[in-house]
Parts: structure tokens; C-alpha cells; sequence
């Protein structure tokens, strides 16, 4: 059986030193499109859509922040511990959703306290493009030829070529396209419902989907930490775990929250 054969570069042009990867035309492109989406979501309910330039910079530092240090000490500790200076190498690659998420999460934290917005109001938006943004940022992963899956013998499998010659499932892809599918189900049920909806259900709806998405698609991909292979679960599995929790304990209060208010 024939397979399709990626190879593409990933870098988009190189100048010297200097490389735009398709990773972060993505990953920037991304969270611009999402500060468009906020910018209607504030109009849409009249609130100041002037605070959201700041924000966007909290959140592209928390979610950077978050990913590398997650990334460093939760997949490669003893690498990073011994070479501590290669935490601040970001261009290198090596950032983990789960310490994004998390980064997002303190960034947004501070930022309503700083700017007397409701957390959980500002939570529950911007779940709608943090469904894109993981759509792209899968995608970047695809065009790097990075967090791939294992091997396959389906007529979909694709070989990465700067890999092996292994044909493999895209996992990239499986997450990319159900992330996509969440953005589209938020956006439009955003517009159906009352804004206390929103707010009440839209992040634990957001962290349940996401992370069980994420926990069992994790056995179609190639294990990121090897200090973990003994476990029956892998590091992204472990670590997504608590945000599904949180979502279940979320949903449920805020459920009898919500028909209490109706």
C-alpha cells in the first residue's frame, strides 16, 4: 500500500539567522484572528473592546511562558535542569498545551484583577478562540513533523519523511480537526444562547472536550517523555487528567448555578 510521504519544509524562508516558520505564522496568526473574534464577542455585548491589545499581550507571554516551562520540566526535567539556559531558547522549539493553558489561565487571572474584569466572564469567551488557536497550533505541529503518531498500516497513515520511512496515524491532524469542530459547535451555539450560558458552561464544556480529546488520542502518539514508559499512562495523559476533572466539578456547579438563575 502506497502512503502519503510528507516532507515539507518548515521553514516558510530563511534569511541568515533569521526563519519564519509555518509553526509561527500559525501559532501568531492564531491568536490574532482570535483578538478579531474577542473584539466582536465585546462588541456584541457592549462592552470596551479598547483593553483587548492587553490583553492579547497577557495572554501570548502566559501562554508562552506556560507551554515552555511545562514543556521543560514535565517532558525533559533532566535535560533542562542540567542545561538551564536552554529554557530561555524557545526558538529551538519544545512548548507542552497543558502549561499554556495553565500560563493563559495566571495571565487572564492577573489581567481582571488589574483591569476589574469578571475571570470567569473573560474565561468562558475566550474558550472560543482557544478552540481555534489549538486547531492551529496542531496544524504548525503537522508542518514540523513533530508529536507524531505511531505506526500504521490505515490508508490514511502518512510517512514523515524527516522522520523514518514509517508509515504513521497524523495524529496532528485527529486533534487539529476535532479542536476545529469544537470552535464551530462554541461559536454557534454562542449565538443561541443567553450570555449567562456562556459564562456559566462554556469553560468546563471547553476543558472536558479538549483534554479527553487529548487524553485518548495520546494512544495514537509516539510517547514524549521517555523517563515514562513504564506507566500504564503517558505524560500528556497524566497531565490532562486534573483539567478534565476541573471541568466535571466545573459543569456541574455552575449547571445547578445556572437553573437556579432561570
Amino acid at each position: 500500500m502506497e502512503h502519503f510521504i510528507w516532507n515539507i519544509n518548515p521553514n516558510i524562508f530563511t534569511f541568515g539567522s533569521l526563519q519564519l516558520r509555518w509553526y509561527g505564522l500559525l501559532f501568531v496568526g492564531s491568536f490574532l484572528v482570535g483578538l478579531s473574534i474577542l473584539q466582536w464577542i465585546y462588541k456584541r455585548e457592549n462592552k470596551n473592546p479598547e483593553i483587548l491589545d492587553t490583553l492579547l499581550i497577557y495572554i501570548m507571554l502566559g501562554a508562552v511562558i506556560g507551554a515552555r516551562l511545562m514543556h521543560c520540566f514535565a517532558y525533559e526535567p533532566e535535560f533542562y535542569l542540567s542545561h538551564p539556559l536552554e529554557i530561555f531558547k524557545v526558538w529551538k522549539g519544545g512548548l507542552a498545551s497543558h502549561g499554556g493553558l495553565l500560563g493563559v489561565l495566571i495571565a487572564l487571572y492577573l489581567f481582571s484583577k488589574k483591569y476589574k474584569e469578571s475571570f470567569s466572564w473573560l474565561l468562558s469567551r475566550l474558550a472560543i478562540p482557544a478552540a481555534l488557536s489549538a486547531t492551529c497550533i496542531r496544524i504548525g505541529n503537522f508542518f514540523n513533523s513533530e508529536i507524531v503518531g505511531i505506526a500504521s498500516d490505515k490508508p490514511w497513515a502518512i510517512i514523515f519523511e524527516r522522520i523514518d520511512m514509517t508509515p504513521r496515524h497524523p495524529v496532528q491532524l485527529y486533534e487539529a480537526s476535532a479542536y476545529f469542530i469544537l470552535f464551530l459547535f462554541l461559536i454557534l451555539l454562542y449565538q443561541k444562547v443567553k450570555p449567562i450560558f456562556v459564562t456559566k458552561m462554556f469553560t468546563g464544556i471547553f476543558l472536558i472536550t479538549v483534554f479527553t480529546i487529548r487524553f485518548f488520542l495520546e494512544y495514537t502518539k509516539t510517547r514524549q517523555a521517555e523517563y515514562f514508559t513504564d506507566l500504564p499512562f503517558s505524560v500528556g495523559q497524566i497531565l490532562s487528567l486534573p483539567f478534565i476533572i476541573l471541568g466535571i466539578v466545573l459543569l456541574l456547579l455552575n449547571l445547578k448555578n445556572y437553573q437556579k438563575s432561570i
